[in-house]
């Protein structure tokens, strides 16, 4: 028997989340959704690892976190990223991801912030050709 709360798209259950959080994390995450949405209108949203909203397009761009005390936006391939804003502040030791944690009161270039989730479109574009020119050489 499949319940309710598994048949909502994964839009709703970030609208749900949002509303969830009824303070300034919840502002926050609606927010940077929406810059998310200004910057790839065709963006696609999912649901994963059990209640993570995920940003997608030719691949995963970022995922919305949230905590007690900040809201975080993992890129995937954030370390792959130029960022001449400086906006990634989080995880960045490792190979693959960076992150922006967002502490309330914080204000994020939003003109940068949209830049950065192109950047990591074009990436993941490039990473997918690449990825189809090796097979078709095989």
């Amino acid at each position: 028997m499949t319940s309710a709360i598994e048949c909502l798209s994964a839009s709703t259950h970030i609208d749900n989340r949002i509303s969830d959080l009824a303070d300034w994390r919840g502002g926050t995450l609606r927010r940077m959704r929406a810059l998310i949405h200004e910057a790839v209108p065709n963006v696609v949203e999912t649901w994963k690892w059990m209640g993570t909203p995920v940003w997608e397009c030719q691949g995963i761009i970022c995922t919305g976190e949230h905590y007690k005390d900040k809201v975080k936006l993992t890129f995937a391939k954030g370390a792959a990223l130029a960022d001449p804003a400086k906006l990634f502040n989080a995880s960045l030791d490792g190979n693959a991801r960076r992150a922006i944690d967002i502490f309330e009161g914080d204000v994020v270039d939003a003109a940068a912030f949209k830049a950065l989730v192109r950047a990591a479109i074009a990436h993941n574009v490039s990473v997918a050709s690449a990825k189809a020119k090796a097979k078709r050489v095989k």
